[in-house]
């Protein structure tokens, strides 16, 4: 099913220098290269799928550098570039007085046959939202979507290409889109306002959107699936309930609020007085969670699936697959306990050890919290803790109100991998003590997502200051 229509590897490999560029040729895995790294005063490497592979023992230089950068388009805003009608990106690292010390080039490929696992949903004319971990695919299938939408159904269909990241580099869009047509985006934080120029000057029947990551862009795409447009787009996120936690990205899958339940109703749901509950519709008729290039999880009533999971009922989900012999296949899963995935949606390494039920066991990831005084008072308050260096190791982050407002790098990491981000009014002991009563022992993982859901409840407070990260819906302060 999938195959490889375009990667214009020879125009990436031209850019590079040549003591980079001929190794690289006779790199007999060369067809799978995902991206080369050129770091200043380093040896150039290139990043395979399974392995990376030292590319030659001289050092990259300016000169190196340089040359790159001479051969390729300008960096905008976030320090991206491209080489014109092609699908490569070059990342640009720079120091502290703005010059390029590290470029990371990596190839764009179009990929027919990624879309076929849900071509019936995309042709239904509802709004689909696709989730996954970084590298899963989400951007290749988006461009299918918008090539199949535009050439095969016979659509009025506009990408919306920040940073050019869907149809590639200058002003022709790459063929991997189609007759879609592409309205670009001068810089990341006016995306929301390109998706609105969208509706309201070219008249769309679908709208094509990635990397939906900021309060205003939720917004608008609410308003252009309220005036009857057809979106599909991406977020961050690996599942569902990732999203429904995320207070910036929640209103994509109808938002959540806190209502207070008769001593009765709560009795009888056995839950809190205050619980969460679907707060409007959802912006997105259908979520597709991408496991793999070869393997969805879908849920095709997106209201149905938020709202059981915040009751805490079992939610079915539909989980697609190809076989060796290209055939589709389906099968309707039913997870409980608002477990994000079964068994059979995890990969081998989740499968075995798919639950982590302790505080124990639990990795929290600490920033821009007093380490030394977090463990003190878990020893103090004999609750086993848990606290990891690398962030893709951890289940949870643990930060402060003044970082977070800030968002930086971390946050965002954590954000877009899908993990819980547990923020603290302050640095104090007060504060530490509650948040680890929270998350005691004998907590199991569901219990665990659903102490957050009811952190959000307790501690709805709205930061109005103007220009906050998400000013006017930061929730889950202690």
């Amino acid at each position: 099913m999938r195959k490889v229509v375009a990667d214009d590897l020879d125009a990436l490999l031209e850019v590079l220098p040549p003591h980079i560029r001929e190794p690289l040729r006779e790199q007999a895995e060369v067809d799978d290269l995902l991206e080369v790294v050129m770091d200043l005063g380093s040896p150039p490497e290139a990043r395979l799928p399974q392995r990376e592979v030292l590319i030659s023992f001289k050092e990259v230089d300016q000169n190196d550098i340089a040359f790159v950068v001479s051969r390729i388009g300008d960096f905008t805003s976030d320090n991206r570039a491209g080489i014109e009608r092609t699908l490569h990106r070059i990342s640009a690292m720079r120091n502290r007085r703005g010059a390029i010390v590290g470029l990371t080039c990596r190839v764009g490929r179009a990929v027919f046959g990624m879309v076929d696992l849900i071509d019936d949903l995309i042709e239904s004319g509802q709004s689909v939202l696709l989730l996954g971990r970084p590298g899963v695919g989400k951007t290749t299938m988006l461009r299918e979507v918008a090539r199949v939408l535009a050439d095969s159904a016979k659509k009025r269909v506009i990408v919306i290409d920040t940073s050019n990241e869907i149809a590639g580099d200058g002003d022709i869009p790459h063929p991997a889109i189609g007759h879609a047509r592409r309205m670009q985006v001068a810089s990341p934080e006016r995306q929301h306002a390109v998706m609105i120029e969208a509706v309201e000057n070219h008249m769309p029947e679908v709208i094509i959107i990635d990397e939906i990551g900021t309060e205003l862009e939720a917004q608008a795409a609410r308003t252009i699936a309220e005036r009857g447009v057809q979106l599909v787009g991406t977020a961050h996120g690996n599942s569902l309930e990732n999203l429904i936690l995320n207070p910036t990205l929640s209103d994509l899958v109808g938002g959540t609020q806190t209502v207070t339940l008769g001593d009765e109703e709560a009795r009888r749901r056995r839950t809190q007085k205050s619980v969460l509950e679907r707060k409007a519709p959802p912006t997105f008729d259908v979520v597709v969670e991408i496991l793999d290039f070869y393997r969805v999880a879908v849920h095709e009533d997106v209201e149905e699936a938020v709202d059981g999971i915040l009751n805490r009922k079992p939610v079915k989900t539909q989980v697609r697959w190809v076989d060796d012999e290209e055939q589709v296949h389906s099968e309707v899963v039913t997870h409980t306990n608002s477990e994000s995935s079964s068994r059979s949606d995890l990969s081998e390494s989740e499968q075995s050890s798919p639950v982590r039920p302790t505080m124990g066991q639990m990795r929290v990831f600490p920033f821009g919290v007093n380490r030394a005084r977090l463990e003190a008072m878990a020893k103090r308050e004999r609750i086993a803790l848990r606290l990891v260096d690398d962030l893709n190791q951890s289940d949870l982050l643990l930060t402060t109100r003044t970082h977070y407002r800030r968002k930086p790098q971390r946050v965002r990491d954590a954000e877009a991998l899908g993990i819980p981000v547990y923020v603290l009014k302050g640095n104090d002991g007060a504060q530490l003590r509650q948040c680890l009563h929270t998350l005691a022992p004998g907590v199991s993982r569901s219990s665990y997502v659903h102490q957050l859901q009811d952190m959000l409840v307790r501690d709805n407070v709205r930061d109005r200051s103007p220009g906050a990260p998400g000013a006017g819906n930061m929730k889950g302060l202690l």
